[in-house]
């Protein structure tokens, strides 16, 4: 029976997609849920909703020159401005696989660094 169902990022047979999610439980297990007593299940969510938070917008990316990924994406949106408008293909040098990181270059770094974003 055919219920529209699609595969995740996997192929049939590897593991990369759930190494990646456990991986990234593992990562809040150790950081958030083991780090002390919990009196109730509300301050454990709380406390995931705030690490979750900071995950995705205050990190820091050390492939990225320590960028957090708000500071990497607004990187990246500029670079691709700024080639669109010079008839440059963007990050035509790069990987174009799932998950690939890209490293935008110590040049734009350096401009993160001293606020010229």
């Amino acid at each position: 029976m055919d219920v529209g169902v699609e595969p995740s990022v996997g192929t049939v047979g590897d593991s990369y997609d759930n190494a990646l999610a456990e991986t990234i439980n593992g990562l809040y297990k150790a950081e958030v849920v083991h780090r002390r007593s919990w009196r109730t299940l509300q301050d454990i969510e709380l406390a995931t909703l705030e690490w979750v938070h900071w995950y995705n917008h205050h990190r820091l990316l050390g492939p990225l020159g320590y960028l957090s990924p708000v500071e990497a994406e607004k990187v990246y949106n500029r670079n691709l401005g700024d080639a669109r408008l010079r008839g440059v293909a963007p990050n035509s040098a790069v990987s174009d696989k799932v998950g690939a990181v890209q490293f935008a270059g110590p040049q734009i770094v350096r401009q993160c660094q001293f606020g010229i974003l």
